[in-house]
């Protein structure tokens, strides 16, 4: 191990035997007490150097190895300290890229607040090289999505689209004014590739290999239609409850920027639910749904650039939270922002008893279990000591019932 104090917390002393390690409220940790000796040996974590020689430097420096010992796993309890080399096999070849890993040092500086173990942030970080997502959908939120998670190391980011690229398909970050005309998901894949920090590893089902297409570790719905965004439709999302594929939905409808459900098959509320959940409320639900979706569609829908590119930005953001092993908030849940007061509402998406998915009998069934006790989905109730031990570990390629 060669400890390193993480250096994306910034170091204050609050008083003579007190240092705060960061300064927001959501990461920030105090430690005390700290003498002269100890808080002056704390530069020496920097990751150059492994125990043996910090034991060597603190005897130097007047503090015995018991103590630098002690030191170090305290501060590894409280999170604060990271494994300059640690991470496993995945984490060392990305190292041994060192271009590559200075293009992702942001993503893995933000990993490593949310990893308590020493050498859990680089593996999630290489983890994700391994993963594979398809977006479906190139249009100003589609295209700007494939491409952030392309660049936040998703190793293949696959999209799918029909149609040529348009005028107002551009977008900053998404497809570019030079591909008008061309192929959108050719000029999707493009961007794709512009913003990959690598080039993608190469795998058994590349076009042409005659392979079959292996799982998926996570689908993500970013239609151009406005009605698909705002009543997505469930038999689209089929295969992928059939198959346990996690799926995300994602997208602008007349300025209202939505993002999620992200689904989990059998665990949290599908397209399905809600749809049902809507009829409820409003029994004309169904006959306006069938107009939209009959009406001729609009050509170009109300879709502000900067609502599109903070939409694809949350989305991405719960996309990469799951493929990492956490638990976003969008799971069972449609987060809706409408202009002009930007203000984030969360809808929660309840599994429906009438819908087919079965997460609502799945619901009862672990409610029964408990003798009347509430408990959440498998998505959110992981023990800490299993967060913990798979800390280091991104969703792995393949369905959702494969890896719970």
């Amino acid at each position: 191990m060669h400890p390193v104090v993480k250096p994306a917390l910034r170091r204050g002393w609050r008083d003579r035997n007190t240092v705060q390690f960061g300064m927001t409220p959501a990461h920030a940790v105090t430690l005390s007490p700290v003498d002269t000796a100890t808080g002056s040996f704390l530069d020496l974590l920097d990751g150059t150097r492994g125990l043996p020689l910090l034991r060597e430097e603190g005897r130097r420096a007047d503090v015995p190895a018991r103590s630098v010992d002690a030191l170090v796993a305290r501060l590894a309890r409280a999170g604060l300290v990271d494994d300059a080399r640690g991470g496993g096999p995945a984490a060392d070849a990305l190292r041994d890229k060192p271009d590559v890993l200075e293009r992702l040092r942001p993503d893995l500086a933000s990993l490593s607040l949310l990893t308590r173990e020493p050498g859990a942030a680089p593996a999630r970080l290489a983890a994700r090289r391994a993963l594979r997502v398809r977006v479906r959908g190139a249009g100003r939120v589609g295209a700007l999505l494939a491409s952030v998670l392309s660049g936040a190391g998703v190793g293949e980011v696959d999209v799918r689209d029909v149609g040529r690229v348009e005028p107002w398909d551009v977008a900053p970050g998404g497809l570019p004014a030079e591909a008008l005309g061309d192929r959108r998901d050719a000029a999707a894949q493009a961007a794709v590739r512009r913003a990959a920090p690598d080039r993608p590893p190469r795998h058994a089902h590349s076009p042409g290999s005659g392979a079959e297409d292996p799982g998926l570790s996570l689908v993500i719905f970013a239609p151009r239609d406005d009605v698909a965004v705002h009543a997505p439709d469930p038999f689209t999302a089929d295969p992928l409850m059939a198959a346990g594929t996690p799926h995300l939905y994602a997208g602008v409808v007349e300025g209202t920027g939505i993002v999620g459900p992200l689904v989990l098959p059998g665990e949290t509320g599908c397209a399905g639910c809600l749809h049902q959940d809507r009829t409820d409320r409003d029994p004309a639900w169904p006959r306006l749904v069938a107009q939209w979706r009959s009406g001729r569609a609009r050509r170009v829908g109300a879709c502000d650039l900067t609502l599109a590119t903070a939409v694809a930005g949350l989305a991405a953001a719960h996309a990469l939270a799951f493929l990492d092993g956490g638990s976003p908030s969008g799971a069972g849940t449609r987060w809706e922002v409408s202009l002009p007061g930007l203000t984030w509402r969360n809808r929660p998406v309840p599994p429906h008893p009438e819908c087919g998915c079965g997460a609502a009998e799945r619901g009862k069934r672990e409610h029964s279990s408990t003798s009347g006790r509430t408990r959440a989905t498998m998505a959110v109730q992981r023990p800490s000591t299993e967060r913990r031990r798979t800390a280091g570990a991104a969703r792995p390629t393949g369905t959702w019932r494969a890896h719970v």
